[in-house]
Parts: structure tokens; sequence; C-alpha cells
């Protein structure tokens, strides 16, 4: 799982598309496009938070991604691929603006510098995603764990300390390490009783500089 933003302003970015775009609410588990549908737009979140997920011919499902505000997905259409290889669902009350890929095309092609932003965020999302393999392959679990936390709450951006989604599903997570549920959950009250992580009232997690010496250390 990886969580990188637009280089560019996303006001900019939305006041580029102008009235070609639209933007709808989507409900909590709602899906936004399926595995198998047509690749044929991109989109951008606005508010709330989106998982991608995949799931093989017999069934398995993974999570590979949980995305917030700011972030795009289904950028894919722009390849020569013609359909979805993921499911795209809102976690919770989610508003989401589609872009068609006729749209992002024209652009790319009559703005060199929207181009050349544009580009520059995909290559960032493809060295998180070869981050993310090394990850799965070589680190222990809990070291996974705390990596994906992170990054979904955003550490290092502005204070120290960063509050993630208002509720996180041991699910998912479990999925994006690659793990047991259980484990999940003793890595996450092992976390909690080091001082690493917190949660308030409404289930929000905030996770303390402490967490990054689980990520920093060489084992487990």
């Amino acid at each position: 799982m990886s969580r990188h933003t637009l280089t560019f302003n996303s006001r900019n970015f939305l006041r580029k598309i102008g009235t070609q775009k639209t933007t709808r609410e989507y409900q909590d588990r709602q899906a936004i496009y399926s595995q198998g549908d047509a690749a044929d737009s991109m989109f951008y979140i606005q508010t709330g938070n989106v998982k991608l997920e995949i799931a093989s011919q017999r069934g398995k499902k993974a999570v590979i991604a949980i995305l917030g505000p700011g972030d795009v997905f289904g950028e894919g259409c722009l390849g020569n691929r013609p359909l979805r290889i993921s499911t795209a669902s809102a976690i919770q009350t989610s508003t989401i603006t589609r872009v068609s890929k006729g749209v992002l095309v024209r652009l790319i092609h009559q703005e060199p510098a929207f181009a050349k932003l544009f580009i520059s965020y995909m290559i960032s999302r493809m060295v998180g995603f070869e981050e993310d393999f090394v990850d799965r392959l070589f680190n222990f679990s809990e070291k996974r764990l705390a990596r994906i936390l992170l990054m979904l709450t955003h550490f290092g951006k502005g204070s120290g300390d960063g509050t993630a989604f208002p509720r996180i599903n041991q699910e998912h997570l479990a999925q994006m390490v690659g793990t047991t549920r259980s484990r999940v959950s003793h890595f996450m009250n092992k976390f909690r009783k080091l001082g690493f992580v917190d949660y308030n009232g409404s289930g929000a997690l905030t996770v303390h500089r402490g967490l990054l010496s689980t990520v920093l250390h060489d084992q487990p």
C-alpha cells in the first residue's frame, strides 16, 4: 500500500478540468467501479477515503491501497489496459470527482506543464509500489504494519503526530500487511501499550513519533 499526493495544487488541477468533470457522493462500502469494468476515466478524492481491492479468480481478495483526500486513482485508464484490474469502493461517505480519459489525454497533449507534473506524479506512484513490494518481501509483519500506519496518518506532515481515518478496519490492515487479523490486533495492542498509538472516543487513531523506531529498527 502506498499514498502519494499530486505535486501540483489540487484546486488548480480541478480548475484546469473545469466543467469537464462530474462529482458525486458515495456512501460507505459503495463501489465506485468494479474489477473488470471499462477503464475509461480517472478519479480524484475531494473528501473521504477509498479502498482499492483485487480479487483472484478463486475469490481470494487483497487490499492494495487505502487512499484519502487529494489522491487520485483509476489512472491506469491512460495505459493500454481496457479493463479495471481492481475494485474501488468508499470506506466512508466520500465526495469523488470523475474525469474522463479523453479529457485527460487532451490536457496532457495541450498543457506541457500539466503533463510534466502528472508524469512526475505517476513516477512517484511507481516508486511507491516498488517500496511496497520490497516491504512485503523482506520485512516482518510488525514492521510492515508500522510503516502502513505511518503512511495512513500522513506522519511527518505538519505536527509531530498524525491522525488517521475516523475508522481503521483491522481486516483491511491485515490484507495490506499480508498477515492475519489476530496478528494485527496483537501488534496494535502492543503499539498502544508502548505509547506509539492512541485511540480517541470516535475510533480515530493517533500515531506518535515512537512508532518510527519500529520501522527504522532492523529487527521485528
